[in-house]
């Protein structure tokens, strides 16, 4: 990673957008690369977007990766796929695989393994200056109408052309016409068996890796979760969660915000006795979606991860099953 820092003069008389005053600096950076190579732009420590109008005496920061490749290159990558046709390719991600080139992960991605798999060439990255930043990012993730971090594994459509990408955004902007449900292991049991989380999600100001989950204000964005939990094994608990918008590390945050993190989160979570080396055990078990030009509803799912296999057999024998009492 690269940095660069440089503080607002207090006489500066010009009121300029953030990209073009720093593309004037001497030392600064061109706007292409801000653009295409930024991981985090901070003003006075809080994130701002490159279009931010300075102000004397702002303090800005930039955090950037070098090296953007030229091209978006076909990986011959396994990939699980549930079912395929000429519209959308359904694939159960195994965990560790991002879904689409960007900062610090330019191949090996999901992108990348449906290039070769589809039979399509490399694509060349956009590095052109007046580019806008929603065009770059958009020929790095052809195909893909939505997203799963890194470490969650399960189940991701993708579009095979431009007019069922079209049609699955659309149907992704509007959640009550897809169901994406989730199983995840938590530590900690909820105060309920079922339960909605309705909250504002922001951006932690003293991590900008992390998000928080916050009420009484109109900061950030809406996100709404609904959780069930299917079982308790002493202060663990096996919860079927499903998400009514899709923002950033939802779940995590919102499992965080119940005070069940998710186990195995190196984020949201502490590390648990237990279980030291347990990865996030996140998993996109369903997909409920009307495909292209179809009058009934195709339901997709994943098969139960290794991972959380192997936990529930020491849970199984380590505790007894509890089920929460029904809410009244």
């Amino acid at each position: 990673m690269s940095f660069f820092s440089n503080k607002v003069p207090l006489n500066y008389g010009k009121t300029e957008r953030l990209d073009k005053y720093i593309a004037n600096l001497s030392n600064g950076m061109n706007r292409s690369k801000l653009k295409s190579g930024v991981v985090g732009i901070f003003v006075n420590g809080k994130p701002q977007k490159i279009s931010y109008k300075i102000k004397p005496g702002d303090q800005i920061d930039i955090q950037w990766e070098e090296n953007i490749p030229d091209n978006i290159e076909p990986q011959d990558i396994p990939l699980d796929i549930v079912y395929e046709d000429d519209n959308v390719c359904v694939v159960n991600k195994e965990q560790g695989m991002v879904t689409h080139p960007a900062c610090g992960n330019w191949d090996g991605t999901l992108v990348n393994a449906l290039l070769y798999h589809w039979g399509r060439q490399a694509i060349k990255e956009i590095k052109e200056e007046d580019a806008s930043s929603d065009r770059i990012l958009a020929n790095r993730r052809p195909g893909i109408v939505h997203r799963l971090d890194k470490e969650t594994s399960g189940i991701i459509i993708t579009a095979k052309n431009r007019d069922t990408e079209e049609y699955l955004s659309s149907l992704f902007r509007d959640h009550r016409k897809i169901k994406k449900e989730y199983i995840c292991i938590c530590m900690g049991r909820p105060q309920h068996q079922h339960g909605k989380i309705k909250t504002q999600i922001i951006r932690d100001p003293r991590d900008r890796k992390k998000f928080r989950a916050v009420v009484d204000t109109d900061e950030g964005k809406y996100a709404e979760t609904h959780y069930s939990c299917i079982a308790c094994y002493g202060e663990y608990s096996l919860m079927r969660v499903r998400i009514l918008t899709g923002r950033t590390h939802q779940i995590r945050v919102h499992m965080k915000y119940l005070n069940c993190p998710i186990l195995g989160d190196s984020i949201y979570a502490k590390s648990d006795r237990k279980f030291p080396n347990a990865t996030l055990m996140l998993n996109a078990h369903k997909l409920t979606v009307r495909l292209p030009g179809a009058r009934d509803y195709s339901e997709f799912k994943s098969k139960t991860p290794k991972r959380f296999r192997d936990i529930m057999k020491v849970l199984h024998r380590d505790f007894s099953k509890v089920l929460l009492p029904k809410d009244r």
